[in-house]
């Protein structure tokens, strides 16, 4: 699995210093993510840089740097840590309680007035609360990125990445919830009896299939909208995408084959959002029978690697195997969206020279372009769910504002999340006409 890990290197300021350094990465096969320089005196630059490696990669390169004439390998940076030292929420009051009327106005006896309010009628509480903009972010951490069932603690981090990207991204507050339990109808039971304080329930990290029955059974209890991410998140930029690369290569996505490898979570999300949007032939490969099953009650075809990559003109992967498409498994003029992360199962530079029309992977088609927008469009248009004309005209949105020849646009561009939540706030509103 690849990691970050961040070299500090101090090179002396001459020409060539810095060049010398950048080619022993690149001779022990290592790709820069990112470079800073951190300080320049006294004739010597302190660089930061930022590698993906992973277990197999040579560690070796540490001595070569330091034995260059011009460098030195200073150590490694804790930059990642701590970013996350502490944690990456809080809780801050929205209004300034600097005086007794505001004290006695926001809680005792004041406040009284507000709760007898919302008690007799229940709608005020989206007015005069944070309801209506508070999402739980839950997890049972079955199913964390790529680690697999690391249990809920580990998954923290995850969730209040989650949360930082609701309350930066489209100003909502993002409420990271723990459970440590994996029986889908207890975990059920959990979220009925704490459903109360969201406006929405995000699911997150829950594995296949468990993860199926909980959403559909919170779907059918709450009115309220209910969405697991790594499901119908993904699938909604994955969508955005292949909007796009459909075009560009003259196709429908309609008339198109495409193949799903894996049927997981995010597969079966896929599968089921391309046959909402008019996809008529999709194969899917799994190793699990039950997951094939599932396939084909949603009108899917159970298929292999080997025939999906020979047949179909459009190729989803979310597998989690890194490497398990081969380069010579690619066809000329093939779309290729490989998103397992950390590691995918080609590189999209790969899949290109061996002549896919285009190739992507999950660090650009993820899913932090999709929940955003879509749980703050939901929220204001107060949906009692998501539908897939909500999803769909998500994915609509984000693969309008992919400039040029990308398929989806930048995940931090505030334009596209405050479009994203317009769209599904207009689906929603069209729901209740």
């Amino acid at each position: 699995m690849k990691i970050p890990e961040i070299l500090i290197v101090e090179t002396v300021h001459q020409p060539g210093s810095l060049a010398r350094v950048l080619q022993v990465i690149a001779d022990a096969g290592l790709v820069i993510e990112h470079l800073n320089a951190l300080k320049r005196e006294q004739g010597r630059t302190l660089w930061e840089i930022t590698l993906e490696m992973d277990e197999a990669a040579d560690r070796s390169l540490y001595e070569k740097i330091d034995r260059l004439p011009t460098a030195k390998f200073i150590g490694k940076s804790d930059r990642v840590f701590n970013r996350h030292r502490g944690g990456k929420l809080t809780v801050a009051s929205s209004l300034a309680i600097n005086s007794n009327e505001v004290l006695r106005d926001v809680y005792t006896p004041g406040v009284a007035r507000v709760c007898l309010a919302i008690r007799d009628n229940p709608a005020a509480a989206y007015e005069f609360t944070s309801l209506g903009r508070t999402v739980a972010v839950i997890t049972n951490g079955t199913a964390v990125l790529g680690l697999g069932d690391i249990g809920p603690l580990a998954g923290l981090p995850v969730m209040e990445g989650k949360a930082a990207l609701f309350a930066s991204l489209v100003g909502l507050n993002g409420i990271p919830i723990l459970l440590e339990e994996k029986d889908p109808s207890r975990v059920v039971d959990v979220i009925l009896s704490i459903e109360k304080s969201f406006g929405a329930i995000q699911l997150e990290d829950f594995a296949a299939p468990a993860c199926f029955e909980i959403e559909a059974e919170l779907r059918r209890r709450l009115r309220k909208p209910v969405l697991h991410d790594d499901q119908h998140g993904t699938a909604v930029v994955v969508l955005a995408a292949l909007h796009n690369a459909a075009r560009r290569v003259g196709r429908r996505i309609e008339d198109s084959t495409i193949g799903q490898i894996g049927l997981g979570a995010a597969g079966i999300g896929i599968v089921r959002l391309l046959r909402a949007q008019g996809a008529k032939r999709i194969l899917g490969a799994d190793r699990n029978p039950l997951a094939l099953d599932r396939l084909e009650s949603l009108g899917g075809q159970r298929s292999t690697l080997a025939e999906i990559m020979a047949t179909c003109d459009i190729v989803a992967a979310t597998t989690g195997v890194k490497g398990l498409i081969k380069p010579e498994m690619i066809r000329r003029g093939q779309v290729v969206l490989a998103l397992s992360n950390p590691d995918p199962e080609i590189e999209p530079f790969v899949a290109l020279e061996h002549g896919a029309a285009f190739a992507a992977d999950g660090k650009g088609i993820n899913n932090v372009l999709g929940f955003p927008g879509l749980f703050k469009g939901a929220l204001e248009a107060r949906a009692a769910e998501f539908t897939d004309r909500m999803l769909m005209a998500a994915a609509l949105s984000i693969a309008e504002l992919a400039p040029g020849t990308d398929l989806v646009p930048a995940a931090l561009d505030p334009a596209v999340h405050q479009a994203v939540a317009e769209s599904v706030r207009a689906a929603a509103r069209h729901n209740l006409t």
